[in-house]
């Protein structure tokens, strides 16, 4: 085994350790809390190895390094989940690889999306970015959409050919509100995602939580949580 496979192999056992201790804590069952290892600026000699290692999910949150990683992995059997902000005209490519979606925020994303989805002939899950942080304008700062544009969204999903509807993401926000109080801002996803699954029962996916704040995410109930650090290591400066 090298020397970066050990290390990664050490890195995963301890955040496995985490969220083992994080579910047991909550009363939950480990199998109910999906790790997904957030790649950004790693290689795809990384991304093999982590599957390798037993890693079935993994993030990009630029298309641009994440399309090139996709292909030099296509071999792998490997959920990719798209997280950063998306522009349309980056669709037709993200598409082409992710199975997840966990970004969306605005009802023309949903169409491009869709269309995209149905000329690949693919089928791409949908996460509703949640801005807990939402200002006057209903957005935050990190994208998303406020609460009260949830409902309307998720509609448009639900009905969009190429498209399901598999929950809620949020990332813990800066500002505002619940500021500093991860628990507390996880624990209202949770209680959104009570109030989407009324309407759309299937869309029970929930993901939050990242590697400084995994064990308050799975506290409030998320199913999936976002580690990049704690695995892969602190990131290079991008500049």
């Amino acid at each position: 085994m090298t020397d970066r496979k050990t290390e990664l192999a050490r890195n995963l056992a301890k955040v496995e350790e985490r969220i083992a201790a994080a579910c047991a804590a909550a009363g939950r069952k480990r199998e109910e809390v999906t790790l997904i290892v957030v790649t950004k600026t790693y290689p795809a000699s990384d991304v093999r190895m982590l599957s390798e290692l037993g890693v079935r999910h993994v993030a990009e949150n630029r298309d641009q390094d994440a399309a090139p990683k996709a292909a030099a992995c296509s071999d792998l059997s490997l959920n990719w989940h798209f997280v950063g902000q998306l522009q349309t005209n980056k669709v037709r490519s993200v598409v082409g690889y992710a199975d997840v979606v966990q970004s969306v925020d605005r009802s023309r994303l949903v169409t491009a999306l869709s269309n995209e989805a149905e000329r690949a002939g693919r089928e791409v899950g949908c996460l509703i970015q949640v801005a807990l942080d939402a200002g006057a304008a209903g957005r935050g700062e990190r994208g998303g959409v406020a609460p009260g544009g949830i409902e309307e969204l998720a509609d448009l999903v639900a009905r969009a050919p190429g498209l399901r509807l598999d929950g809620l993401m949020t990332v813990a926000p800066l500002t505002g509100e619940y500021a500093g109080r991860q628990q507390a801002a996880f624990e209202r996803l949770m209680d959104l995602s009570t109030d989407l699954r009324r309407i759309h029962p299937a869309a029970n996916m929930v993901s939050a939580g990242m590697s400084a704040d995994l064990e308050e995410a799975v506290a409030a109930g998320a199913t999936h949580v976002r580690v990049g650090t704690a695995v892969l290591g602190v990131r290079p400066s991008l500049g």
